[in-house]
């Protein structure tokens, strides 16, 4: 089968000393294409630069995550919209609310999101979203851009029914990750997976985080990578009620046509 990771923080300096053999072992596992996540000033001109060096298999976002909003000064937002004239660049964030770190200050956070869903508006890409424990100002800020806005898809989904009722409710796209696999954590979303459209899901690891918690053998140095995808989409099949290659299938597709990838 073939899968696209979504979400791919391959610029992690956890990955510097082994970043080709990690890619090599995602593609063993069917991983044919991965959207690398920029989500900081720093890391989103790295997400593109990485991206340029496997053209038609990496891809990247640019954008400012809200744990980074106190960044995003006028220069900042100079520095985005030069990234996203590149072709490689095919989405705008990670950029949202979360007001469970807090990070950075409410207020900030909602100008750096604000900004970014201008440049979405100005460019016509898809947006890479990021809400936790922020819905109602999350959805509050996006329904004020209603009809400028491209596909959007919230990244790394963890909220409620409700919640998730509210983004397919609005067309959002939903992308899941290893959350799914924590018990602790995750159970919640095995019981509401099914509800989402195929034509609206995608899969991602977010590596080198969320590493899903029901994979065996465990890597000893606990580092999620692309290559564990794979696992994610068996344990969401099963969630859904559907064979595997299905669920694969249906998500590949969804991600080439969202983010607008070779096929």
């Amino acid at each position: 089968m073939d899968l696209i990771d979504i979400g791919l923080n391959l610029t992690h300096d956890s990955f510097d000393h082994d970043r080709d053999q990690v890619w090599q072992r995602a593609r063993a596992a069917g991983v044919v294409q991965a959207v690398l996540t920029g989500a900081s000033r720093e890391h989103s001109p790295l997400a593109l630069e990485l991206a340029r060096t496997r053209p038609g298999e990496w891809f990247a976002t640019a954008g400012v995550h809200p744990h980074h909003a106190s960044e995003y000064t006028a220069e900042c937002d100079a520095e985005m919209r030069a990234l996203h004239a590149h072709p490689e660049v095919v989405a705008v964030g990670e950029c949202g609310l979360d007001y469970f770190r807090d990070f950075s200050p409410r207020p900030a956070q909602r100008k750096a999101f604000e900004r970014q869903l201008e440049i979405a508006a100005d460019t016509g890409k898809p947006l890479f979203l990021h809400q936790r424990d922020a819905h109602a100002d999350f959805v509050a800020i996006m329904k004020d851009f209603e009809g400028r806005i491209g596909p959007a898809v919230v990244h790394c989904f963890t909220g409620t029914r409700e919640e998730l009722f509210d983004c397919i409710d609005r067309d959002w796209h939903v992308g899941i990750t290893g959350w799914l696999c924590d018990e602790r954590r995750g159970q919640h979303l095995r019981d509401i997976v099914g509800n989402i459209p195929a034509h609206r899901l995608m899969v991602e690891t977010d590596a080198p985080y969320l590493l899903p918690r029901t994979l065996k053998p465990m890597p000893k140095d606990r580092r999620n990578e692309p290559a564990f995808l794979r696992h994610i989409v068996e344990e969401l099949a099963r969630d859904r009620g559907e064979d595997v290659a299905v669920t694969a299938a249906n998500a590949t597709a969804t991600a080439r046509a969202f983010f607008r990838l070779p096929g």
